[in-house]
């Protein structure tokens, strides 16, 4: 039920997200600090990516995979009767991989690029803009707590601007962290 839940809410707020705003909008949920901002991420965490083509297929068949794994070892759990509480967590961690996995394998083939010009179309007439398990994971949960630069002394960085908290995720995501 859980794993459900988090699927559906999460799917649904991604493919909201993508048909309704240009890519980089935002919208203030709670002043300036917690903003809905449209990103897409093409490989893994911080936007972090594997070499090209090649290593977007072999990251999404590595979840794929994981994602086997997880279910796999939910269902043993479960006939294991371990408490409640750990298996919602692995519910969870397992419900925001498969939902990110959704994104990588299906979004590609199901909506028009995303711009900031024009909003994503689904299932355009011309296909989409990537082909299967090439697709990227929408983001749109933005949290810039405090904007300001590093001092001067500070090492590397001094004099930088910096932002706290920075990365933008969505509700896989965060299934999986607090699943974690």
């Amino acid at each position: 039920m859980v794993i459900l839940f988090v699927l559906i809410v999460d799917q649904a707020l991604k493919v909201w997200v993508k048909t309704n705003l240009v890519y980089g909008e935002e919208i203030p949920m709670i002043g300036n600090w917690a903003l809905l901002h449209f990103v897409e991420n093409p490989g893994m965490a911080f936007g972090f990516e594997f070499g090209g083509e090649w290593g977007k297929l072999g990251l999404s068949i590595f979840r794929i995979v994981a994602v086997i794994f997880l279910s796999f070892y939910l269902r043993m759990l479960i006939k294991s009767k371990v408490p409640l509480g750990f298996l919602i967590s692995a519910g969870l961690i397992l419900a925001g991989a498969i939902g990110n996995i959704i994104d990588s394998a299906f979004y590609g083939i199901l909506f028009s690029e995303s711009t900031r010009y024009a909003v994503a179309e689904f299932m355009p007439v011309g296909g989409g803009y990537e082909s299967f398990l090439h697709g990227r994971v929408v983001d749109m949960f933005h949290f810039p707590l405090y904007e300001g630069s590093f001092p001067d002394w500070f090492p590397f960085w001094g004099g930088q601007p910096f932002e706290f908290f920075r990365p933008v995720f969505n509700v896989a995501d965060m299934s999986i962290t607090i699943g974690v």
